[in-house]
C-alpha cells in the first residue's frame, strides 16, 4: 500500500510538472504580448520572479495550516482549489492576445510543444540551463526533509515550509537585483554556483548544521534565480513571434522534468539505501551536470 501511494505521488508530481510548463510557457507568452513595449528581459524577470514567489508562498503556507491548522492532508488541497478558481476567473477576465484562436469552437485544449528547426542550436543551452537550474531545486526540496528531521531533529512543518520559502525569496529578490546582468553571464553563473550550492547542502546534511542548511538554502536561491531568468531571456529572444507560446511551454517542460527527476530519484535510491547515500549520489550527478555544461560554455561562449 505505502509503495503504491509513493508511485503515485511521483506520477502525480510528474504529471503536474508537465502541466506547469505548458501553462507556464503559454502565460510567458500571454505577457509578452499583453506588454509589447517590454523588452523580453523585463518579461523575463516579470515571469521567474513570480514563479518564485508562488513556490514561496505555497510552500510557506503549506508548512503553517500542517503544522497548526485541522486536516494536515486535506487542507491545503481544499484552499488551493479555492485559490485556482479565482485564477480561473481572472484569466478568463484577461485581454485575449490571440485573434483567431485555432481548434474547436475556436478554442484549442491540445499543447503545442516544439522548437522551430532554426532555432534548435541555440535552444540547446538556455534549455540545458533551466534543466540544471530547477534540478538544483528539485535536489533541495528533495534533501530538505531528510536533513532537518533526522539529522537536526526539527519535525515542525513549519519551519520545513519557512525554509523553502526563504529560498524562493531569494531568488525572486536576485532576479530583479540582477536583472542587468547579460543572460549569458547569467547561466555560466549559474552553473558555477550549483556546485557550492549541492555541496552546502551535503555538508549541511553530514555535519547537521542549520547554518549550512541557510547558507546552502540562500545560495540555491541565487544558482536557480540565475538560470531560471538568464534561460527564459534566451528562449524569449530567439523565439518566432508566433510561435513563442509553444517554444517557451519546451523549456519549462525541460525546465520541471529537471525539477521532478531529483527529487522522484533521491526517494527511490533512500529506500535501498541512506538518505546520505541518495544526497550524495544525486549531488555528484549534479556536480558532474554542471563541469560538463559550464566547459562547454566557455568554450562556445560567442
Amino acid at each position: 500500500m505505502f509503495a503504491g501511494n509513493v508511485l503515485s505521488l511521483d506520477v502525480a508530481r510528474i504529471l503536474s510538472g508537465l502541466g506547469i510548463g505548458v501553462g507556464a510557457g503559454t502565460g510567458t507568452a500571454w505577457i509578452s504580448e499583453l506588454l509589447p513595449e517590454a523588452d523580453k528581459s523585463r518579461v523575463s524577470v516579470i515571469t521567474t520572479s513570480t514563479n518564485f514567489l508562488g513556490l514561496g508562498f505555497g510552500a510557506l503556507v503549506s508548512g503553517l495550516l500542517a503544522q497548526y491548522e485541522p486536516w494536515p492532508l486535506r487542507l491545503v488541497f481544499i484552499l488551493y482549489l479555492a485559490v485556482l478558481v479565482v485564477v480561473t476567473i481572472l484569466l478568463w477576465r484577461t485581454r485575449e492576445t490571440v485573434a483567431k484562436p485555432g481548434g474547436f469552437g475556436g478554442i484549442s485544449f491540445r499543447p503545442h510543444i516544439a522548437v522551430p528547426e532554426e532555432i534548435r542550436a541555440r535552444f540547446v543551452a538556455p534549455a540545458v540551463t533551466g534543466f540544471g537550474a530547477m534540478a538544483l531545486v528539485g535536489f533541495y526540496a528533495a534533501a530538505a526533509p531528510s536533513i532537518l528531521a533526522p539529522q537536526l531533529h526539527e519535525t515542525n512543518h513549519a519551519v520545513a515550509g519557512a525554509l523553502f520559502f526563504e529560498m524562493a525569496i531569494v531568488a525572486a529578490i536576485s532576479i530583479v537585483a540582477l536583472m542587468n546582468v547579460q543572460s549569458r553571464k547569467a547561466m555560466l553563473a549559474a552553473l558555477a554556483l550549483m556546485i557550492p550550492s549541492v555541496l552546502l547542502v551535503v555538508a549541511a546534511q553530514i555535519l547537521a548544521s542549520m547554518a549550512l542548511m541557510i547558507a546552502a538554502t540562500a545560495c540555491c536561491g541565487v544558482a536557480a534565480a540565475l538560470g531560471y531568468r538568464g534561460g527564459l531571456q534566451v528562449v524569449n529572444e530567439i523565439a518566432p513571434a508566433d510561435r513563442r507560446a509553444e517554444v517557451v511551454s519546451s523549456f519549462f517542460i525541460c525546465c520541471f522534468v529537471g525539477n521532478a527527476l531529483p527529487v522522484v530519484g533521491i526517494g527511490v535510491v533512500s529506500t535501498y539505501a541512506s538518505s546520505v547515500a541518495a544526497s550524495l549520489a544525486f549531488a555528484g550527478m549534479i556536480v558532474a551536470f554542471a563541469l560538463v555544461a559550464l566547459g562547454f560554455g566557455l568554450k562556445h561562449r560567442r
